[in-house]
């Protein structure tokens, strides 16, 4: 039996390469993009010191992350556990009895060794071993597109960080230029040049700005907790920036080349773990179908029984048997059981494809997304010129006697809200870039994985 044990080998799943789902009619390409390869570490493209920092920081600390290795750890130990069965079954047995009949006394001593192995005529355990092995691919992959979504959420959160307190400087600066305006209107009330609600209109511009200022210092609070937390801080640690001044949204390098589809369905992990899970439910399928078979499995035993401890070793019984089941009857509990798998392999196949056209439209979006923002952009920029223009005008007009203040006031509030939109419109964009390297990229090697 050992040398039976001996000659099974162990199922392997070879590191096969992804094919695309047949469900999913591959396009031949994307949209016009760039030219250069995305790296593994897509993030350093922004070239911004302290995102690499906060991001290596995220992929050590994070808990969300340690719970995806302690799956993939526990998937790995079921591989172990299935794979048990290659292995012969031998187990120790003693008993000792004692009997008083009569006021007679009687002992008995046992020892012995029991065996036991199933033979996989049929390779049932080689795929239940298959089926788990890939399982345990899918969750590294699981982890890794864990760390690539978790790179791009930290990303986000510090850009959208970025934005707020430029939002919040924006808003004290426009503050302070409506307060001159004030300022300038009061002067003008004592020699009848204004009139006293050009007052009133202009303080309640200044308290509508220090609304919006509040709603920025809140939304800076607030991802600063969001981006503590990311890092596995405590929110209330807060987040120490070790710049000499204080960063601002960067300008985007080139657009990198986006490749072919069939391209990014090997490339991306969270494609690789839905394809994965399909090859898992392959195998068992294979396996329900290797249930309905004869199963042979072998025993042996070696044991001993003697009334007194000195003479147990002197007699031995052997016993070696063999057992053939053939399933006959069952209710159609096997033929359910494949009926079931089949199923459940036909879903991971329409999951995969669904998995796929989705990766196909990220990449889309954020293509359309970045271009028409820079259009925005340009316009914003326009109307922001244009506006500050007719500002000046109108505001010299005024104090000249010959505009009324409500033009000016309005004219005013369009630019500082065009301002303001303007901030938000470049976070659009470095997010719209961000939506992209994430459609993109591939995984990359963290510390977990090079010291496992």
């Amino acid at each position: 039996m050992l040398g039976l044990s001996a000659a099974c080998s162990r199922a392997r799943v070879e590191e096969d390469e992804l094919v695309p789902p047949e469900v999913v009619a591959m396009p031949a390409a994307f949209s016009p993009a760039g030219e250069r390869a995305l790296p593994d570490a897509w993030w350093q493209e922004f070239g911004d010191q302290e995102l690499n920092a906060l991001v290596e920081q995220a992929i050590e600390g994070n808990f969300d992350l340690a719970v995806a290795w302690q799956r993939l750890d526990a998937a790995r130990a079921l591989i172990d556990r299935e794979a048990a069965v290659f292995t012969p079954e031998l187990d120790l047995e003693a008993d000792f009895e004692s009997r008083r009949p009569g006021g007679g006394d009687g002992e008995s001593f046992g020892l012995g060794l029991a065996a036991f192995y199933e033979v996989d005529l049929w390779g049932r355990f080689d795929s239940l071993v298959a089926a788990q092995q890939y399982r345990a691919r899918a969750s590294l992959a699981d982890y890794r597109a864990g760390a690539l979504s978790l790179s791009a959420e930290v990303t986000r959160t510090w850009y959208r960080l970025l934005e707020a307190r430029a939002q919040r400087s924006l808003l004290t600066e426009q503050i302070e230029t409506n307060e001159k305006v004030l300022q300038l209107i009061q002067a003008r009330v004592g020699i009848g040049q204004v009139r006293g609600v050009d007052i009133l209109r202009q303080r309640q511009l200044i308290e509508s700005t220090r609304a919006r200022r509040i709603d920025a210092e809140t939304r800076v609070e607030v991802l600063e907790h969001l981006l503590a937390v990311l890092l596995g801080q405590a929110p209330q640690e807060g987040i120490e920036v070790e710049a000499a001044e204080l960063p601002t949204l960067p300008q985007l390098p080139p657009l990198p080349a986006t490749g072919i589809p069939a391209e990014l369905v090997r490339r991306r992990p969270d494609l690789e773990a839905a394809y994965l899970e399909l090859q898992a439910a392959d195998a068992e399928v294979a396996a329900a179908v290797s249930a309905r078979y004869p199963r042979l499995s072998l025993s042996a035993s070696l044991s001993t029984t003697d009334q007194g401890a000195d003479e147990i070793f002197e007699d031995w019984l052997r016993r070696l048997a063999a057992n053939l089941v053939l399933p006959l009857i069952d209710g159609e509990l096997r033929d359910a059981e494949i009926s079931r798998n089949q199923a459940i392999a036909g879903q991971r196949l329409y999951e995969y494809g669904q998995a796929t056209l989705l990766s196909f439209q990220e990449v889309e979006d954020a293509l359309v997304l970045e271009r028409k923002q820079r259009e925005r952009i340009a316009s914003l920029e326009e109307q922001q010129r244009l506006a500050e223009r007719t500002y000046d005008q109108l505001r010299s007009e005024y104090f000249n006697g010959l505009a009324d203040y409500i033009d000016v006031l309005t004219t005013l509030t369009d630019l500082q809200e065009t301002r303001r939109d303007l901030v938000s419109a470049r976070l659009a964009l470095v997010e719209a870039r961000i939506a992209l390297y994430r459609a993109l990229a591939g995984g990359f090697p963290t510390f977990r994985e090079r010291e496992s």
